[in-house]
């Protein structure tokens, strides 16, 4: 009964506190990242490929927030895994900025290893939750 207790604690501890998880944080960093390289992209772009990534990138960090206001892990988990897939898709949308020569090979390699370090992160978090 009290890990029952315990873990409805600590789920109610995580409400409204997203602000100060790394995950949300880093992940928010990388937003801002991918808005600002977006603004040098070229206009052919602009309705599509960067439409694409300045959305994903947003929300990673939206669905981290979101979940965390979620009474249950089992919510918040299911939010964590949005997030990662917007990683996911991301990630995609950048390989193919790079293949097209849009964005320079050491920018692509910064956000590619950023994604990744978010995506371990949220592994790690999830399987807390769990």
């Amino acid at each position: 009964m009290s890990e029952i207790l315990d873990s409805r604690q600590k789920t109610l501890d995580m409400l409204h506190n997203y602000k100060e998880l790394k995950i949300w944080q880093k992940s928010m960093e990388l937003a801002k990242a991918v808005l600002f390289l977006a603004k040098e992209f070229p206009e052919e772009y602009k309705y599509s490929l960067t439409s694409q990534m300045t959305r994903s990138s947003i929300s990673i960090p939206t669905n981290i927030a979101e979940g965390s206001a979620r009474t249950t892990n089992k919510d918040f988990s299911r939010f964590l895994d949005l997030a990662q897939g917007s990683a996911c898709e991301l990630e995609t949308q950048l390989i193919l900025s790079s293949e097209i020569e849009i964005i320079d090979q050491d920018k692509f390699i910064e956000l590619k290893e950023n994604i990744n370090e978010i995506q371990k992160m949220i592994r790690g978090f999830k399987q807390n939750l769990n």
